[in-house]
């Protein structure tokens, strides 16, 4: 039928979605516009949007109809809910729900829509990768759950949603991959990748009438299906895809074929059951209807375009480019059939009438067809093999009248030997089946009739046997025993003659298979009247097992051939077979053991329990012993493969002791060895478990106090010797200590005193100690500050005579130091490691330096501080310590404007000299570096921060020894060393503590912040700068300008004033013997 069909509104409006459902066909265009078709082509058209309608789709067996559009431009897609059952006054469907489709920030388009049957689960898929779930009652706005799912950034093309009894998937289809949401919990969805190339939209389908539900989607060379297990089939249907529909068991599949491509093919026509062809030029859509479960194609037409594939009313629509709507009925099954008899093609109809589930009377009706046509051809194999398809069903007098003719023998012998295998044969059948081998003169046949060997049996052999055992037992064996019906011999043998050993026997000669299923089936008669036969046997069949009539040795080992098949049953399937004889289980399971270690846990755990299970039942001291060593014996073996926590459970409630110590110990589980020793009330095991644990866990001794403090039956040496270790080790505050003991009832302070004393004995030392060395740091502080302050403002002599490396006389050249350490020159330079450095006093300025040096570096360790801070005993003294390093000071530089920074410059490595004035000229080159980035900056107006090496450092800090904690907080020595601030061009060394202030930052601040701050810097005076001050007391001073000639730095001097003092770097402040 054909129905034209077009817009209301506006003859350019096109489809943009379409779907069914509910007895309607429902197509939205992009003007916003919702039309409703039903059975009667009654068209109802209603506005849904304001601009465009995206996506919609119809619930199956529902009223509602869910879309998504635009209302407004630039806005996020808009979610409605349309109840098709109930009518606003105008007639319209009514809206019973509106919300946002928001998966981000930013307005993103919907790309697929997919709706539960069951109206609690909905999800949207956009061009970003983001999918919104939403759970709950989808009709109404409040009652949902949202939750985002992305993983990716490429467009969403197909959605799906399968729920099987337990589990709910999500199917995905991108343009690249094909993947999975679990979704079946909330809030719990995990996603696995199904493959990794995807599909273009429409090109999707759930294929939900098919046992698997197959997710199918299109591409160009084929059709790819998949399970939630991963991928399935595909089918090989090419062409570029445009859209998928699942109709039933059939997929529609529409694809672009290209105008130049040949093709025979013609399409679907206006008028009923008539084909017009296409235009010649004209790209076209091939329209393929694949029968999924027959596997080929029922029909293929093209079309000029498709728009839209549809499924209602139990066919199928197709809405062409022009909106005009074909309709496309399948055929009845009956009617399929019978085109398919009248082209007898009885393979075809058989294999749909087995996929339509035909019953069975009407597939032996065409198999009876089938084998009718092949015998009317004159084929009459065939035919006997299509009436055999019939036995069972099929009167075989029907098939036997056609075959009685001598000529025809040999396919009714075929015939009878078919109906004697499927059990469906009679006396009659078989006296026939005997007539046929006498005229055919097939005697050898007869003989074998019932004595089959060597090759297939042409009768049914069980049946045969049956009425042998009921008129002649022994025949029946013999019969059994010839066509190997092994389980019939034994079951003859057991049953009615009840020979067990000989079943026994008989069974030792069965292959492995045979064997091990013969014995699971007897076992149990077998073990109890030949117990012992029965486990020899069962040891054999579960370790190595060989036919008793079979050499031990294979053909293939004496050949040379190393390896051989061992064939061993698994012992849990026997285990059952010993429950009415324990002592037969042991044996049993004991030679399993000791055969081999590689058993199941089951194994290992059933013997324990039966061990335990004997040990608690004897009275005789011996064998209980004997028994324990046993289990101990079996515990110990690191090869035992049983379950511990089974064999704990076991072991509580035999109360073994040893065994739970064990395992307890194995299981690291110290507090339960612990736990246990206190329930038991021994205090010598309690103490002994904690020093032998303790080292592992020491919340043992923590435990044992509290245990011990509720305890009132606890002995005082225990709590004693506790608290001495917690005392020693420290592992409790004194505090808790006493609160734990507080807890106790009948603990009194003498029973603690000694622990109190010592530990207020031991605070008082480490006070007293703290106090002395406080002082010490005190004392020395002072003293270094006084060493300062006299290398600062006092004249220093050098008195030294010897020489500090040879301990000679001092002759000239020579070379002195602050320290008062005097060397030759020869002797500095051969015992020297720095040229700037006092060898004596290296060694202690070098450990300052490290000291500090390490402590520079590890202030930003934040990670370490906090571990150590979990970890301390003493939390205040960790953060006291890190206090002292510095590390929660916020250093900065101090200048006096704020203004741009200068380009710094490049520091120049100093000229050594040696011979007289060898420190002087040092100090000088130390100096270069400092007076080059100050004196031109503040011509400029600005000044930027002194630098302080650490050769100048070490010059102001007396040699003497200290302890570890003075050095480490060295840097706190220069609080009382500034002098006042002033601008003067000489200035003495700034002191070590400001100077890391004054060249320090924040870790976050750039390297132009850690260079420059507008603060005025502090700068100590020149002792020397003053003018009443008296040359006689220098003895470096000079009575006349001319013996000036001798100062090595007169050149440089002149130089500078020359120069204006701005092309020199050297500081004055740095040479001691500066005027």
């Amino acid at each position: 039928m054909l129905l034209q069909w077009e817009s209301n509104r506006d003859e350019d409006a096109q489809v943009a979605a379409a779907t069914s459902g509910n007895g309607n066909l429902v197509f939205g265009d992009n003007i916003g516009n919702v039309h409703l078709i039903n059975r009667l082509y009654e068209i109802t058209t209603f506005r849904a949007y304001e601009i465009t309608l995206i996506l919609a789709q119809q619930v199956q067996h529902s009223t509602f109809l869910f879309t998504i559009g635009e209302d407004e431009p630039g806005c996020n897609p808009t979610i409605k809910v349309w109840n098709l059952a109930k009518l606003d006054k105008q007639g319209n469907p009514t809206c019973v729900r509106i919300s946002r489709a928001i998966p981000s920030y930013r307005a993103v388009p919907p790309t697929a829509l997919c709706v539960h049957t069951s109206l609690t689960l909905m999800a949207i898929g956009f061009g970003d990768g983001s999918i919104m779930l939403y759970r709950g009652d989808l009709t109404r706005e409040r009652k949902n759950k949202i939750k985002v799912l992305k993983d990716a950034n490429l467009s969403i093309t197909g959605l799906a949603i399968r729920a099987t009894g337990k589990q709910t998937y999500l199917f995905v289809a991108m343009q690249n991959s094909v993947f999975l949401y679990n979704i079946t919990v909330k809030d719990k969805e995990f996603k696995s990748t199904l493959d990794t190339m995807g599909c273009a939209r429409k090109c999707s389908v759930l294929a939900e009438s098919m046992q698997d539900s197959h997710f199918m989607i299109g591409r160009n060379d084929a059709i790819y299906c998949y399970t939630p297990d991963g991928r399935g089939p595909c089918y090989a249907v090419e062409g570029q895809k445009i859209m998928l529909e699942w109709f039933r068991t059939y997929l529609v599949i529409v694809a672009k074929e290209a105008a130049n491509v040949p093709r025979t093919t013609t399409t679907i026509s206006a008028k009923p059951n008539t084909i017009e062809p296409i235009p010649p030029g004209v790209d076209k859509h091939i329209i393929t209807v694949l029968d999924i479960q027959n596997k080929f194609i029922v029909f293929s037409a093209p079309m000029v375009s498709v728009q839209a594939v549809l499924s209602e009313w139990g066919g199928f629509f197709i809405l062409s480019g022009d909106n005009k709507l074909y309709h496309l009925d399948e055929k009845d099954l009956q009617s399929k059939l019978a085109l398919l008899f009248k082209k007898n093609l009885y393979d075809v109809s058989i294999r749909i009438a087995k996929n339509q589930q035909y019953d069975a009377e009407g597939l032996i009706d065409i198999f009876r067809q089938y084998g009718d046509h092949l015998y009317s051809k004159g084929d009459h194999n065939g035919a006997i093999e299509q009436y055999i398809k019939t036995i069972g069903k099929l009167e075989p007098s029907y098939v036997i009248r056609k075959f009685l003719d001598s000529q025809h023998i040999d396919n009714l012998t075929t015939y009878l030997q078919a109906l004697h295998k499927n059990g469906q044969a009679t006396e009659d059948h078989t006296t026939l089946l005997l007539n046929c081998y006498t005229k055919l003169n097939h005697t050898d046949k007869l003989k074998e009739f019932i004595m089959t060997k060597d090759r297939e049996v042409d009768f049914d052999v069980e049946i045969a046997i049956k009425v042998c055992r009921q008129a002649s037992p022994e025949d029946a064996l013999l019969l059994a025993q010839k066509h190997g019906k092994h389980e019939w011999y034994l079951r003859i043998q057991i049953e009615d003659k009840q020979e067990y050993k000989k079943a026994l026997e008989y069974m030792a000669t069965l292959e492995f298979e045979e064997a091990e299923a013969n014995m699971k089936k007897y076992g149990n008669i077998l073990i109890e009247n030949v117990p012992n036969e029965s486990t020899q046997f069962l040891k054999a069949l579960c370790t190595n097992y060989k036919p008793s009539n079979k050499p031990l040795v294979d053909q293939e080992a004496l050949n040379g051939y190393t390896e051989q098949r061992v064939d061993k049953a698994s012992p849990e399937d026997f285990i059952h077979l010993f429950l009415n004889n324990s002592e037969r289980l042991v044996e049993f399971l004991e030679h399993l053991v000791k055969s081999d270690t590689r058993w199941s846990t089951l194994i290992y755990n059933t013997l324990v329990e039966h061990y335990l299970h004997v040990w608690s039942a004897l009275d005789n001291d011996v064998a209980k012993l004997q028994y324990e060593q046993k289990v101990v014996r079996l515990l110990q073996n690191s090869e035992a493969r049983y379950d511990k926590d089974q064999i704990l459970i076991l072991c509580h409630q035999h109360n073994f002791r040893k065994g739970l110590l064990f395992l307890y110990e194995e299981s690291k589980l110290y507090q339960e060895i612990l736990r246990f020793h206190l329930c038991e009330g021994d205090s010598e095991q309690v103490l002994a478990t904690c020093k032998r644990f303790g080292h592992q866990d020491p919340n043992l001794w923590v435990q044992a106090l509290w245990s011990v403090a509720k305890n009132k039956d606890a002995p005082t040496k225990l709590l004693a010797d506790i608290l001495a270790y917690i005392a020693q080790e420290r592992l409790l505050s004194p505090l808790m200590v006493i609160d734990a003991i507080s807890t106790s009832l009948t603990c009194t302070l003498g029973d603690v005193r000694s622990y109190l004393c010592s530990v207020l004995r031991t605070e008082n030392e480490q006070t007293q100690a703290d106090t002395e060395l406080t002082e010490k740091y005190r004392a020395d502080t002072l003293k270094l500050r006084e060493q300062i302050e006299a290398i600062k403002n006092n004249t220093i002599i050098f008195q030294g005579s010897r020489c500090s490396a040879c301990h000679h006389q001092l002759e000239l050249p020579s070379v002195h130091f602050m320290c008062q350490h005097s060397y030759h020159q020869h002797c500095f330079q051969s015992f020297s490691e720095n040229e700037n450095e006092c060898p004596a006093c290296l060694p202690n300025n070098k450990k300052l330096l490290d000291i500090i040096r390490a402590q520079e570096q590890s202030r930003d360790l934040h990670e370490t501080f906090h571990s150590l801070l979990d970890r301390a005993e003493d939390p205040f003294s960790l953060v006291a310590d890190y206090f002292g390093r510095g590390v929660f000071k916020k250093l900065t530089v101090i200048t006096d404007t704020d203004k741009s920074l200068p380009t710094p410059t490049k520091l120049e490595e100093p000229k050594l000299n040696y011979g007289p004035g060898a420190e002087a000229r040092l100090r000088l080159n130390e100096g270069k570096s400092s007076i080059s980035g100050k004196i031109e900056p503040r011509r400029a107006g600005y000044d930027v921060p002194t630098l302080i090496t650490e050769e100048r450092f070490r010059n102001f800090v007396k040699p003497d020894m200290y302890s570890s904690s003075l050095e480490a907080n060295i840097s706190g020595t220069g609080s009382g060393l500034s002098t006042p601030r002033g601008n003067s061009a000489k200035a003495s060394p700034v002191p070590i503590r400001e100077a890391r202030i004054l060249n320090s930052t924040t870790p976050k601040s750039s390297p132009i912040d850690k260079s420059f701050v507008s603060k005025t810097p502090i700068v100590p005076s020149n002792p020397f700068e003053t003018d009443d001050y008296d040359e006689s007391k220098n003895p470096f001073a000079n009575d006349d300008d001319d013996d000036d000639a001798n100062n090595p730095f007169k050149d440089d001097d002149n130089d500078n004033d020359r120069a204006g003092n701005d092309d020199d770097d050297y500081n004055r402040n740095l040479n001691p013997f500066g005027r």
